[in-house]
């Protein structure tokens, strides 16, 4: 198994943060300072910058700088799936840094990994399958119709 493909970096928050500042984008559609985002998020700038910047790097959001800059998305939310993001942030499996480490260095163990990794990209495979079905604009919807109906019942 190749260690890369174990790595912990970057966070695994990131991609509950990326997903909803592509949310707020979304709703907003026009562009918006990670100052804006942050707050709406009560997340550190600094966290959001480094996660924005990965997803700017990856194509899926475009910056502007200056007094009218900030963030918006690259293209519609409905061409963006929610595996677009996660494969934009290149995180790791931690399934299967998990099981790596519960293996040795002896044969049993190589044997071991070598099954372990199987799983963890049978596992990885069908999580992106799965994400892969999800757009920013029905997560975008979804949150509006949780809105709409926390709204009502108050």
């Amino acid at each position: 198994m190749q260690a890369e493909k174990c790595s912990t970096f970057p966070h695994h928050k990131w991609f509950g943060i990326a997903l909803q500042a592509l949310v707020v984008l979304a709703h907003k559609d026009q562009p918006c300072t990670s100052a804006e985002i942050a707050k709406r998020l009560q997340v550190e700038p600094t966290m959001l910058r480094r996660v924005m910047a990965e997803l700017a790097r990856e194509g899926l959001l475009e910056t502007k700088e200056g007094k009218d800059g900030g963030y918006r998305l690259s293209r519609s939310a409905d061409a963006i799936t929610l595996a677009d993001v996660y494969l934009a942030l290149q995180l790791g499996e931690p399934l299967c840094k998990g099981l790596e480490q519960t293996t040795g260095e002896h044969e049993f163990g190589q044997e071991m990994r070598q099954a372990f990794g199987e799983i963890a990209e049978g596992v990885k495979n069908s999580a992106l399958a799965m994400l892969g079905k999800g757009t920013i604009d029905q997560l975008t919807r979804r949150v509006c119709d949780l809105k709409k109906a926390t709204d009502n019942q108050l």
